[in-house]
């Protein structure tokens, strides 16, 4: 799992999902879900596009 927090200090995480493919999750500051991915993705490097689609504007490691 990646973490990232962005400057609106929400967190960002990117997770495997239990059939393999990744999935971000938007974490607000009081501890709340308020985004998630629909789909997952094969590649890292798309998930990660789709959470930037979707206001990302940290860099995951």
């Amino acid at each position: 799992m990646s973490k990232c927090v962005g400057t609106d200090h929400d967190t960002w995480e990117l997770y495997k999902d239990s059939a393999g493919k990744w999935r971000w999750r938007r974490t607000a500051s009081n501890g709340r879900i308020v985004g998630a991915s629909t789909e997952g993705y094969v590649n890292k490097s798309e998930c990660i596009s789709n959470a930037q689609r979707n206001g990302c504007d940290c860099s995951f490691e």
